[in-house]
C-alpha cells in the first residue's frame, strides 16, 4: 500500500464523531510533532494547529491547509477494506473519508514535496454540526493570509463561495388533556406543528436557496394530548438578504399555526454564516487553478449552498478556497474512495506547496 493509504486506513480507524474528537487530534499532534518537526498547539476549543517550518524556501508568510477531524455517525468502530482499487467501510458505519482523507493527504504531500513555504495545518472540531471549531479559532494564533480547506468531493473543482446559513429553533406550546377522556380541552402541539410544517415553503425554493425541516420532537405519552413541541429548521441562501427573509417567512408560518390554535410559538433564528465569494482572480484561487492544472486536471470554479471551514476563515481575514479530496458518498455507509484519487488529491496539494515556496 501507498504511504497515504496506509495513513487514511490509520486514521479512519481513530472514532472522532463530531464532539469526540480528543483521540484523534492527540494522535495527529503526535504525528505531525515527529513527522514534519512541526511546533503544535491545541486551542482552548480543541482544535490543532501545526506550525510546519518551511523546506526548500525562504518565504516567510504560512499558507494555511486546514481539515477537520470530526465524522458524522455511525463512526464507531469503523473498519476499512480495500477491494479493486477502492476503500469502503466493511460493516454498517460510514468510512470518514470526510475528511480523513483530507488530513491524509496534507501529511503525506508535506512529507513528499521537494519544497514548501511555512505552513498552517488546522484541523478543527465540530465542522460536521456547525463549522463550530472553525467558528471559535484565534485569529491572533495565526500569521496565514490564505488557506485550502481539503474537504470537496471532485478534485478538479474549487469552491470559491457559499451561503447564508440560519438556524431556525422552534418551541410550540400548546394544552396538555387526556387524549380519552377530554381532548376537546387540549391543544395538540403536535397538530400545531404539522400545521405549521406543511405551510412552510420548504426543498428548494429557487436556484440559490433551500429550506428544510429537520427535526420535530414532542409528547411523551400515548394517550395525552400533546403539550410541547420542539422543531429544528434551516435556511440557506447565496444571497444573504433572500436568506434572511426565507427564514422570516418560516418563522411566521410557526407563528401563525400556533396563534389560530390557540397556542404559543418561540421561535429563534441564528445566522451561523453569511454568504461571502472569493474573487476568481485572486491570488488563492489562481494557486489553486495551477495546481489542479498541474495534475492534468482541468480546474472548475464552483459556489456551494453548503457550509465549510473556508466560510468561517474567510470571515476572521484569511483568503481560503475549498479544494477536493476525492470521496464519494459521505455521510452515508456507502461512503467510499478511490486509491488513486487518494494519490491525485496527495499530487495536487505536492504542486501547490512547490508553486507557493
Amino acid at each position: 500500500m501507498s504511504n497515504v493509504l496506509d495513513l487514511f486506513c490509520e486514521l479512519v480507524r481513530i472514532d472522532s464523531e463530531s464532539g469526540e474528537e480528543a483521540a484523534l487530534i492527540s494522535h495527529l499532534r503526535d504525528l505531525f510533532e515527529e513527522g514534519l518537526r512541526a511546533d503544535c498547539v491545541v486551542d482552548d476549543y480543541g482544535n490543532l494547529i501545526a506550525r510546519v517550518p518551511a523546506k526548500g524556501s525562504t518565504k516567510k508568510t504560512p499558507i494555511l491547509l486546514g481539515a477537520h477531524a470530526d465524522t458524522v455517525k455511525p463512526g464507531k468502530r469503523v473498519e476499512p477494506v480495500i477491494s479493486d482499487g477502492v476503500v469502503r467501510s466493511s460493516g454498517e458505519t460510514i468510512l470518514g473519508a470526510d475528511d480523513k482523507a483530507g488530513i491524509a493527504e496534507i501529511y503525506e504531500a508535506l512529507q513528499t514535496a521537494t519544497k514548501h513555504p511555512p505552513v498552517e495545518i488546522v484541523i478543527t472540531r465540530g465542522e460536521e454540526i456547525g463549522l463550530l471549531g472553525a467558528k471559535k479559532l484565534d485569529r491572533s494564533k495565526l500569521r496565514a493570509q490564505m488557506g485550502f480547506v481539503l474537504d470537496g468531493d471532485e478534485l478538479n473543482e474549487i469552491v470559491i463561495g457559499g451561503p447564508t446559513y440560519v438556524a431556525i429553533d422552534a418551541e410550540i406550546l400548546g394544552k396538555a388533556a387526556h387524549a380519552g377522556m377530554e381532548p376537546e380541552n387540549g391543544i395538540s402541539a403536535i397538530r400545531v406543528a404539522a400545521l405549521a410544517i406543511t405551510n412552510i415553503p420548504e426543498g428548494r425554493i429557487d436556484n440559490e436557496t433551500t429550506a428544510n425541516v429537520g427535526i420535530i420532537e414532542g409528547g411523551t405519552i400515548r394517550n395525552g394530548v400533546p403539550e410541547r413541541v420542539v422543531l429544528s429548521a434551516e435556511c440557506r441562501s447565496l444571497d444573504h438578504d433572500k436568506c434572511l427573509r426565507q427564514a422570516e417567512r418560516m418563522r411566521c408560518a410557526i407563528e401563525q399555526a400556533a396563534w389560530n390554535a390557540g397556542a404559543t410559538a418561540n421561535v429563534t433564528l441564528t445566522t451561523t454564516m453569511r454568504a461571502a465569494r472569493i474573487p476568481e482572480s485572486s491570488p488563492v484561487v489562481q494557486a489553486a487553478r495551477q495546481a489542479i492544472e498541474a495534475a492534468s486536471l482541468r480546474p472548475e470554479v464552483r459556489i456551494i449552498v453548503g457550509g465549510t471551514d473556508a466560510s468561517a476563515l474567510n470571515e476572521i481575514g484569511i483568503s481560503s478556497v475549498v479544494i477536493g479530496f476525492g470521496g464519494r458518498n459521505a455521510h452515508a455507509t456507502n461512503e467510499f474512495i478511490r486509491v488513486a484519487d487518494l494519490e491525485k488529491a496527495t499530487e495536487i496539494v505536492r504542486h501547490l506547496l512547490c508553486s507557493l515556496a
